[in-house]
């Protein structure tokens, strides 16, 4: 049995351990093979040597929590202790995205967003592909973020095709920007989760956040740039060819796309399926698939997306039965 004092200085006690030490009483009762105990502003833990250094790791990680924010809640406590059921020991600095507004903490919250941010750390071009409300662009977003915060990059560019969905862009009153702003709705509301408001208006200002339409990146090179592509399936061949040549020294993308929304004419074949065909042998490339199971917006969301899935397999069915009869007579 081991034992280590931790002693508490600069902190605002009652913040840090919590009302009724609940914030304490959470880390004991995720090692319960330890014995922690506060008193005044020390930290009594009792245990085998392993236990007491996660736990060590774990107080030192929500110090910087309070020093960087000013406050703690039991929530944000859990959040260091446990991603989605993960072990601590896989829970760590690394699993945190970013740290956002209001003491945000922004991380993979399932599998495959786990592997979106794995494959993003390994490529420089990454498909994340999935129906809406699995995060595929906030995790995007908020990779983004990290890099510039971090200095790998010295600029943001978040870009989508002005594709209507089922909707008239020029009946809609402003210029062209305003006419745009709702369609990057999500991207904006992603970026304020981020990025503090005065320093997101300057980002945008000194445009090392630039959010634009995709016909503005033709001809541009794109380099020492987090560059993402949103609501991909709605753009043509030619622009998604485009988009992909910009690439520049230093850049790295994301593209992300919904195949089962497709804005685009009837007619109009989508840039993104014939993207994926094509340069599915591309070393280089990650492919990230997103299913109903990563949805983490109303739990209605997830049945929706399986109820249309049911239906889009039945008609596929069917039509396939309705040309095999065809074909027979």
């Amino acid at each position: 049995m081991v034992e280590k004092v931790i002693t508490l200085e600069n902190v605002p006690l009652a913040e840090f351990l919590g009302t009724a030490n609940e914030n304490i009483r959470q880390i004991a009762q995720a090692f319960p093979q330890c014995k922690i105990v506060s008193r005044g502003n020390e930290i009594r833990i009792q245990g085998s040597a392993p236990e007491i250094l996660r736990i060590n790791d774990l107080i030192n990680l929500l110090l910087e929590h309070v020093d960087r924010f000013g406050h703690i809640t039991p929530e944000n406590v859990k959040d260091y202790l446990d991603i989605e059921g993960i072990p601590f020991e896989e829970a760590n600095r690394d699993q945190v995205i970013v740290f956002g507004n209001k003491g945000l903490v922004i991380k993979p919250k399932s599998p495959n967003q786990r592997k979106l941010v794995e494959a993003a750390m390994k490529n420089d071009l990454v498909f994340a592909l999935g129906p809406a409300g699995t995060g595929k662009t906030y995790i995007a977003v908020a990779l983004a973020v990290r890099a510039l915060k971090n200095r790998e990059v010295k600029r943001i560019i978040i870009t989508r095709p002005a594709v209507e969905a089922g909707e008239n862009l020029g009946f809609l009153p402003g210029d062209l920007q305003e006419k745009l702003d709702p369609y990057l709705r999500p991207i904006y509301d992603a970026l304020q989760d981020m990025v503090p408001p005065e320093k997101l208006k300057y980002y945008q200002e000194t445009r090392v956040i630039e959010i634009a339409p995709l016909a503005y990146m033709r001809g541009r090179t794109l380099h020492d740039a987090f560059v993402l592509l949103d609501e991909a399936q709605n753009t043509t061949s030619e622009q998604i060819k485009m988009f992909l040549t910009r690439m520049g020294p230093n850049s790295k993308v994301i593209i992300t796309g919904d195949q089962t929304q497709v804005d685009l004419p009837v007619r109009q074949k989508s840039g993104l399926s014939e993207a994926l065909r094509i340069l599915k042998d591309v070393k280089g490339i990650g492919v990230v698939s997103l299913s109903g199971k990563d949805v983490i917006r109303h739990k209605l969301v997830k049945a929706i997306i399986e109820a249309y899935e049911i239906n889009t397999e039945l008609e596929e069915q069917r039509r396939h039965e309705a040309n095999s009869r065809k074909n027979s007579e």
